[in-house]
């Protein structure tokens, strides 16, 4: 934790060139499987990020960080981005954001673990639920929800991905797509935060060394998604969030 580390690397309190280093590491590995799997890059890094800072900065931190992977995977396929989308899930995300502020520290993190896993292991077994009602209309809910939970616990893009999975076509429409809603979602929780009160502006070396890295991460996985077969990617897309599924309920019940 970085409580009580004296160190202080670019003015960054508890930071030292080598955890720096590392962590710059971890978020090109992170956005690289992000890339290739089209999800679990976001869970994964802020599970290493936890180690280090708190919750009250950690969850800001891993959001400015995660739009930079998100708008990298959006601008690397920008002409899969599945437009029709875009409308009802701004909507969606708005009120999410709202709400979930307005609530930060009131609800348990365990039972929105529990929701968000549960949530994740149905769309991933059933997809047809994923596919309720019109898309204009299942966006909207999806926006608020993702956004919503994404307040309190960062890492909901595995959620998203289970959405956009179902509706995408080509896993390159999956990829865009999620890069580009995402990066709505991590900008409704920065102007959230930013109406909290919550401040991390002396960690901005590390925030754009990450960034940075990321991208980095997503460029080297654009080839290697070319190169999956569909059916691959489906498959192991249905492990992985069903992995990050059970961790997650895991987590929420106290297992280590």
């Amino acid at each position: 934790m970085i409580d009580g580390v004296s160190e202080q690397f670019l003015g960054m309190p508890g930071i030292d060139v080598w955890l720096f280093a590392g962590l710059s590491f971890a978020a090109l590995v992170t956005a690289f499987i992000a890339a290739v799997a089209g999800t679990a890059g976001g869970l994964i890094l802020i599970a290493i990020m936890a180690f280090v800072f708190p919750p009250a900065l950690l969850i800001p931190l891993h959001t400015v960080i995660q739009l930079g992977v998100s708008s990298s995977m959006l601008l690397s396929r920008w002409r899969y981005f599945m437009r029709d989308t875009l409308a009802p899930f701004i909507i969606g995300t708005a009120v999410g954001a709202a709400i979930g502020g307005r609530i930060f520290v009131n609800l348990p993190e365990s039972i929105l673990l529990i929701i968000l896993g549960v949530s994740m292991l149905i769309l991933t077994w059933i997809p047809a639920i994923a596919r309720f009602g019109p898309e204009r209309g299942r966006f909207v809910f999806v926006g608020f929800i993702t956004t919503f939970l994404g307040i309190f616990i960062s890492a909901t893009g595995s959620l998203l991905a289970a959405f956009t999975a179902a509706a995408a076509p080509d896993r390159r429409n999956h990829i865009a797509t999620l890069g580009g809603l995402m990066s709505i979602v991590h900008i409704a929780k920065l102007v959230a935060f930013g109406i909290l009160g919550v401040e991390f502006g002396s960690y901005a070396p590390l925030v754009a060394a990450m960034i940075l890295t990321s991208w980095i991460g997503i460029f080297l996985g654009r080839p290697v998604l070319d190169r999956i077969p569909e059916r691959l990617f489906r498959i192991t897309f249905q492990i992985i969030l069903t992995l990050l599924s059970l961790r997650l309920i895991a987590k929420a019940v106290g297992w280590p």
